[in-house]
């Protein structure tokens, strides 16, 4: 039985690094090690756990499959480790309670921030911990202990996390005032149409444009990506110089419509419902502070009556 007791946290974020960077050098000189101090540390690391963790050559090192295991683990560990003197240091500052929160792109450009302020207002000493990140990582995040709830995509692995829906926005066609696609707002663009137009898009990794690359599919149509940007504001910003169109959330379009002179087309030929979910390990193990929000987004769904059939 491997000794707890002689686990130690710099020896584990070292290794860490060391995987990350594939270099004992890079590792060492990341935490202000000697080389020798940082070898002799996952020299005695491996000996502690009786298996090669690491395999050597001039080009660097990479994990064995144990190593890789013992990464996994080591980064839930530092990663809660971490949360917990966060945690410490806010309590230390007046804080009444932690809320650890990782979302994705459409949550910030969408319903959150102000959510979040309608919870600052009703929790004022509850110190607020928020990631952006993309769906899946956000969804790791929860099951990592990184954070205690997420909000992502409803296309997204949640490999048996509980969700529930906390949004429904409308996919619209964003194009620029005087293009071919232009017209009334209130007639709708065929997504065949839209298709054979260079399109602005996130990243493919993104759950809407995985979204967006199988409605394509489904029709048997090519998706014809010209540019690919980081956010909702830059890819209206492409749009708006003529680089292509854009299919995205409503909410994430309308602060640009004016400002950038585009047009907003609503689609036919697919179900344009963007749902949301808030994810989280157990609503019944869920802290105060998370559970507050849970409370709060469960009262909105229930309003907004987001489980009403589609049109």
């Amino acid at each position: 039985m491997i000794n707890l007791h002689r686990f130690d946290l710099l020896t584990l974020r070292l290794y860490i690094v060391v995987v990350d960077a594939g270099s004992l050098t890079a590792g060492s000189r990341a935490l202000g090690l000697s080389l020798a101090a940082a070898s002799k540390r996952v020299a005695e690391l491996e000996q502690h756990c009786g298996v090669h963790l690491l395999v050597r050559s001039k080009r660097g090192v990479v994990p064995t499959p144990a190593g890789q295991s013992l990464y996994h683990h080591a980064v839930d560990v530092v990663a809660r480790l971490e949360q917990l003197a966060l945690a410490i240091d806010d309590f230390r500052g007046g804080a009444t309670g932690q809320l650890r929160l990782w979302a994705n792109a459409s949550a910030f450009a969408g319903f959150l921030p102000q959510l979040l302020a309608d919870y600052a207002a009703a929790h004022p000493g509850v110190s607020v911990d928020l990631e952006d990140a993309l769906s899946e990582d956000a969804a790791r995040a929860v099951l990592s202990g990184a954070a205690e709830l997420a909000i992502v995509g409803e296309n997204t692995a949640l490999e048996g996390l509980h969700a529930e829906v906390c949004d429904v926005d409308e996919l619209v066609l964003v194009v620029p005032r005087g293009h071919a696609l232009d017209g009334p707002d209130h007639a709708p663009v065929p997504f065949a149409a839209a298709l054979e137009h260079d399109l602005v898009s996130l990243a493919r990794s993104t759950s809407l444009m995985r979204r967006i690359a199988a409605e394509a599919e489904a029709a048997n149509r090519p998706v014809k990506v010209r540019i690919q940007v980081r956010s909702f504001d830059a890819m209206c910003h492409m749009v708006s110089v003529g680089l292509g169109v854009a299919i995205l959330p409503r909410a994430a379009s309308l602060p640009h419509v004016v400002t950038r002179a585009l047009r907003l087309r609503p689609l036919s030929g697919i179900d344009t419902r963007r749902r949301l979910l808030l994810a989280m390990r157990s609503p019944a193990a869920l802290s105060g502070p998370a559970q507050a929000l849970v409370d709060m987004v469960q009262a909105r769904a229930a309003a907004m009556d987001f489980n009403r059939p589609a049109r």
